[in-house]
């Protein structure tokens, strides 16, 4: 949970709101024919060569991964304020209350372009220890291949009979208990991720924790079940753990790991029925009955967690409009830090994003044009773990959210099948199509409606209308220690960095 800290923040809303209106006495109304043709020169200006150094830069070892609330990820958001200001954007006065923000300060001492929390990081220290097997003999898994620790999980030092518990449910009301006919107190848990078709209720892997953790059990295990939903299949997920949090406070919740779909597999199988896992998973997916059961086989879970708090940094940098209103362009920057011992670089997740935000910065600020409304850019921290940076920012928006009028939300944008995927609300989804023509996208452009997860989502709540970017197909190195800056696609973040300008320049100028 984010500690927020009492501040004063409405003269920070005046100070930001006076620079606006200071921009509003010199500026020339814009044509839409000098619109058009400024929108041009800047589509021409954006740059394959500089996105790519700065996801180099983002997700080279020297950042460690960016973990919300780390040194690390302190010093990432240090490097994208020296971006944003070399590129001419203003960064506004923030104010932080108590809070030692080791950043640019204005003649106040008050923080420039950085909005900062108090969070916990929890970091799962080096050489954890997976061990799965029978009475006679228990076999020590391989960190990454075959699993990784949930990376938000208490210290763990636990071993028992492994229990299936199917998807993990619980829900009397609509006659589902997946733990009906076993009893998995002093045991350790195995449950499918997500839920069967033919339940419609929302259930969270936190609501998972619990369920079990309220019936005793010592630990859980959670795997990618053989039959792949449709929405999995569309993202080519494969049975490989992932990098993952559970998002429950440490005093609530019990150590867990992702295992792979094989492990998983090799702990049903029966000596009569190798796919086991499968026809389970068939029978799931058809009702809500229990087929919880005893295996054969336990697990011994091993490793220490380190939890300190740290400092959640959002950055801001400020384009001045020539009204009151003003749009956001956002993208995480955040990624799982080095868990484990391993690093996750995250250069599609999301170093791509921010590196389009900033090159949409660089292009729109060279730019002899003003747009109509303000436009923030908004490097938000702490999405991989519960959205805490775009929550942080829906608590103390440096524009009113009755005056934001979009958020455009950039993230996994350098890999893909060259088209994007975007998802909108509180607009019309002509909006979101109409701006890929003077891109050139309209024909690679595929739009639906609300996408679950990201830091669009705390503005969609808010009632802020949204656009969300991500690049098309199959991205194979999500949350896995493989996503470095050689698996991009050059030509994947020209096409994102093309469309959010166009997508931005609509949104500021449309009446």
């Amino acid at each position: 949970m984010t500690r927020h800290l009492t501040i004063a923040f409405l003269a920070t809303r005046r100070m930001a709101l006076g620079l606006i209106i200071l921009c509003l006495i010199s500026a020339e109304p814009v044509s839409a024919q000098s619109s058009d043709a400024g929108l041009q020169t800047s589509l021409s200006t954006l740059s394959t060569e500089r996105m790519l150094a700065d996801i180099r830069t983002l997700s080279a070892p020297s950042f460690n991964g960016r973990l919300a609330g780390s040194d690390d990820d302190v010093q990432s958001a240090k490097w994208v304020a020296q971006e944003l200001t070399a590129a001419r954007l203003r960064l506004p006065p923030i104010m932080n209350g108590a809070l030692n923000v080791p950043f640019l300060s204005g003649r106040n001492g008050t923080p420039l372009g950085v909005m900062a929390s108090i969070i916990p990081t929890s970091t799962i220290q080096p050489d954890p220890e997976l061990r799965i097997g029978n009475t006679d003999h228990m076999t020590t898994v391989i960190l990454g291949p075959d699993y990784l620790p949930v990376f938000d999980s208490p210290t763990a030092q636990a071993q028992g009979r492994v229990i299936f518990v199917g998807y993990g449910i619980v829900d009397p009301a609509r006659g589902i208990d997946d733990y009906a006919g076993v009893d998995v107190a002093n045991r350790i848990v195995l449950f499918l991720r997500g839920k069967p078709e033919h339940y419609q209720q929302p259930v969270s892997h936190a609501d998972k924790v619990r369920f079990a953790r309220d019936r005793g059990a010592l630990a859980y295990l959670t795997a990618t079940g053989p039959i792949l939903n449709p929405y999995e299949a569309r993202r080519g997920i494969t049975g490989k753990p992932s990098a993952f949090y559970g998002q429950l406070p440490p005093d609530q919740a019990i150590p867990g790991a992702w295992i792979s779909t094989a492990l998983a597999e090799q702990i049903l199988a029966a000596p009569s029925d190798a796919d086991r896992l499968r026809h389970l998973q068939e029978q799931l997916n058809k009702d809500g009955l229990s087929r919880a059961t005893q295996t054969d086989h336990y697990a011994a879970l091993r490793w220490n967690t380190m939890t300190q708090e740290g400092l959640l940094t959002n950055v801001i940098g400020m384009l001045p409009g020539t009204g009151p209103d003003a749009i956001i362009i956002g993208a995480h920057r955040d990624h799982f830090g080095r868990p484990a011992g391993l690093l996750f670089p995250g250069a599609d997740d999301n170093a791509s994003g921010t590196a389009v935000m900033l090159e949409v910065a660089r292009a729109l600020a060279k730019s002899d044009l003003r747009p109509q409304r303000t436009i923030l850019f908004v490097s938000f921290s702490g999405e991989e773990n519960n959205l805490l940076g775009s929550r942080l920012y829906i608590a103390r928006p440096l524009v009113p959210l009755a005056s934001t009028k979009a958020m455009i939300n950039i993230d996994h944008a350098g890999i893909g099948n060259g088209r994007l995927t975007v998802g909108v609300t509180g607009l019309e989804k002509t909006v979101a199509q109409q701006a890929g023509e003077p891109a050139g996208l309209a024909s690679k452009l595929d739009v639906f409606g609300f996408f679950p997860g990201g830091d669009h989502v705390p503005f969609k709540e808010a009632g802020v209308p949204t656009v969300t970017v991500v690049s098309g197909g199959i991205h194979p190195h999500y949350h896995q220690p493989t996503d470095t800056t050689d698996t991009l696609s050059p030509d994947m973040l020209m096409t994102t960095a093309r469309y959010v300008l166009s997508l931005a320049w609509q949104l500021a100028n449309e009446p």
